[in-house]
């Protein structure tokens, strides 16, 4: 047994001095440069194209056969035009001889290629330069569980300065990848851990996007099972064309693992940073055969969307409080579907205003927004534009609120919010209720509800773009208002107490607010109870109008002036912005009012002729003289009401009584004169 070991020793040292004898030989005898022509006729026959090596070729073969090729390029494909399709400086390649045949062990010692070009083009016709190179699918299958056993071993790839462009000229897509360096260490398939490091710039026409990125992470794979792991995975870059300047970017995570015979891919949390933003994503194991579908938490970190929006070069509005749009935070249960991405259990921090909901983003421009929001007290007026110089509101100002056309237009939503409270100025609007549907250029806030001031607010408000002009329209009521809370609330005044109720359908069409107060038309109609119109004793007016006709001395006023009421009623039509009608009536404890005129809405002024009636109702005329009780008993009064809509004047129409009782003497002058003829 000895002896046969021993032969066998002999034969394999003959065996191995023979052949390093042979791989002398070759490489004193054998010059692999001379055979250039024969391989470029053998690539040409198989391939139609032209291979040039124009670099030296270098071959060793013991104890590694290694391959070296200088610089060399393969020609395009027919009608491509004549830049090679790919081309590289250097390229090396060596493989340990005895490992490979005596235990079939493949030991590569490195793969290294330098300065690599390929060029990809699809022309006008969707013809690629490569089709041709790919081998049709014979249809066979490849078991790899089923091999001869060989084993791979590769220390190390490395690609250096490379490039890769790809040219759609159906589509004008031009995408270049270039200064690719791709680091890559020992390879195994036993699954050990490789070192995988990379860095490139890239640059994407006509999209305009640019940049620069880094890749490093640790690969282990699992042939056995088909697992594929990546640990410690970093990617940070820039990239310019996004917004106004480059911006950075970051991807982190602990690992990937992605089960190829599955198709399912497990991540670990995932941290991005982008647009000065902080996401982390918690992402559960996902599918990648077929349609995307994945499912994860996400919480972005507070940040401020004034940042955001001069990144992307677009102003941020200026509103009444500067300090407002600063602060945004977001938390969800995120699903990612072939339509959409799905937002649930939604927490939303906006400035001081908390929301919780859901929310949908379509994937397609056609796919509608989604939303169900319910949020606690916002304060509206923080957001709105600054008030002018003065702090009062002008025609000016309105002029300067522009309908959104241009966000309306594109806009597909749907959904609803609710709100605890919602201040504007000060009008505070409690428990609200708003339904959001816009499509097609058209958008509709309805229902909306809400309690106001000790009463109920409900509105269907309409907004249409989708012509030349904007057009608002509005159908709304009130009831049960508290007319005090409202007059301070929006006219600053506290002369007036009461309840109010209401309805306004109106119409308008303009470009900005204020052309749409001058188009106005519709129907308005309020309703006025039991309430005072303080500074002004009507029933003193009555009585001061009097003493002045008669030259009398004026009574004594009583101080606070003020005119109680238990009913004002009116109702109009609205045409141009004036609401006109002929239906006023009020009722006081003293008398009744009819009368007609007209509300200016844009000058916010009124001018109403009223006919009084007094009622013999001696408890709510004080100090009145029996001549007075038979005189204003007897008689109609005209009143004017005129002035801004927020304190009128009322008071009786003088002119008018002067002219009546000119009439009334001239009455009675020509009766006298009548009577005396026929005595």
């Amino acid at each position: 047994m000895a002896r046969v070991l021993k032969y066998l020793l002999w034969l394999l040292g003959a065996f191995v001095a023979l052949f390093a004898l042979a791989a002398i030989a070759l490489t004193l005898f054998f010059d692999p440069n001379d055979f250039r022509e024969e391989i470029s006729t053998a690539v040409r026959e198989q391939t139609g194209r032209e291979l040039t090596i124009d670099g030296d070729i270098s071959l060793e073969l013991f104890p590694w056969l290694a391959v070296e090729v200088g610089k060399a390029s393969l020609g395009n494909a027919p009608g491509f035009g004549d830049e090679p399709m790919a081309s590289f400086d250097r390229a090396s390649f060596s493989v340990r001889l005895l490992p490979a045949i005596l235990r079939q062990e493949v030991v590569v010692g490195a793969a290294d290629i330098e300065s690599l070009r390929l060029n990809l083009k699809v022309d006008k016709r969707g013809n690629s330069n490569w089709s041709d190179l790919v081998p049709e699918d014979s249809g066979s299958d490849v078991d790899s569980s089923s091999g001869s056993g060989a084993s791979l071993n590769v220390n190390s790839v490395e690609i250096v300065d490379a490039r890769f462009s790809y040219t759609d000229e159906s589509s004008g897509d031009v995408i270049v990848v270039e200064q690719v360096n791709l680091g890559i260490g020992k390879l195994t398939d036993d699954g050990s851990p490789v070192p995988v490091e990379a860095s490139l710039n890239f640059d994407v026409q006509p999209a305009g996007l640019a940049g620069d990125m880094t890749f490093n992470t640790v690969v282990a794979f699992d042939a056995e099972s088909g697992k594929l792991q990546m640990s410690d995975v970093v990617i940070d870059g820039a990239v310019e064309g996004v917004a106004s300047t480059a911006t950075s970017m970051s991807v982190r995570t602990d690992g990937v693992d992605v089960m190829t015979k599955d198709s399912t891919v497990a991540l670990q949390a995932l941290d991005l940073r982008l647009f000065d933003m902080h996401v982390v994503a918690d992402v559960q194991p996902f599918s990648y055969a077929g349609e995307l579908a994945a499912k994860a938490r996400i919480v972005v970190d507070e940040f401020s969307p004034r940042s955001v929006m001069q990144l992307f070069d677009v102003e941020p509005p200026v509103t009444a409080d500067p300090s407002v749009l600063s602060r945004v935070a977001l938390e969800a249960d995120a699903a990612l579907s072939p339509t959409a991405i799905d937002l649930s259990a939604v927490a939303i921090t906006l400035d001081d205003t908390s929301f919780s909901g859901s929310l949908s983003v379509p994937r397609s421009a056609t796919g509608f927004y989604e939303l169900e929001l319910v949020g606690d007290a916002i304060d509206l007026g923080r957001y709105m534009e600054p008030a002018a110089d003065g702090g009062e509101s002008s025609s000016s100002d309105t002029a300067a609120v522009e309908i959104p056309a241009d966000l309306i237009a594109p806009l597909n939503a749907r959904g609803k919010v609710k709100l605890t409270t919602a201040t504007l100025g000060d009008i505070v609007f409690e428990n609200i209720d708003l339904g959001l549907n816009a499509a097609d250029g058209k958008l509709r806030l309805f229902p909306v509800s809400s309690g106001l001031f000790g009463g109920t607010y409900n509105g269907d408000v309409r907004i249409d773009v989708s012509g030349s002009v904007p057009r608002l329209s509005m159908n709304e009521k009130i009831e049960g208002i508290d007319l005090a809370r409202l007059a301070k609330a929006m006219f600053e005044q506290d002369n007036v107490t009461g309840t109010i109720n209401g309805s306004f359908a109106l119409v308008g069409s303009g470009s900005d607010m204020a052309a749409i107060q001058r188009s106005l038309a519709g129907n308005m109609s309020m309703l006025l109870s039991d309430g005072t119109y303080e500074g002004t004793d009507l029933w003193y007016e009555l009585r001061r109008a009097r003493a002045v006709l008669k030259s009398d001395t004026p009574p004594e006023p009583e101080l606070p002036a003020k005119t109680a009421f238990s009913t004002v009623r009116v109702s109009g039509v609205v045409t141009d912005g004036v609401m006109r009608s002929d239906d006023l009536f009020a009722e006081l404890p003293f008398m009744q009012l009819t009368g007609r005129g007209s509300v200016d809405l844009v000058a916010a002024s009124v001018d109403y002729s009223m006919s009084a009636r007094i009622i013999e109702r001696p408890e709510f005329l004080p100090g009145a003289t029996p001549e007075e009780l038979d005189e204003f008993t007897e008689a109609v009064i005209p009143l004017k009401i005129t002035g801004p809509l927020a304190s009128p004047s009322i008071k009786p129409d003088l002119e008018k009584l002067l002219q009546e009782k000119v009439e009334e003497e001239i009455e009675d002058l020509l009766k006298d004169k009548l009577k005396g003829l026929f005595d």
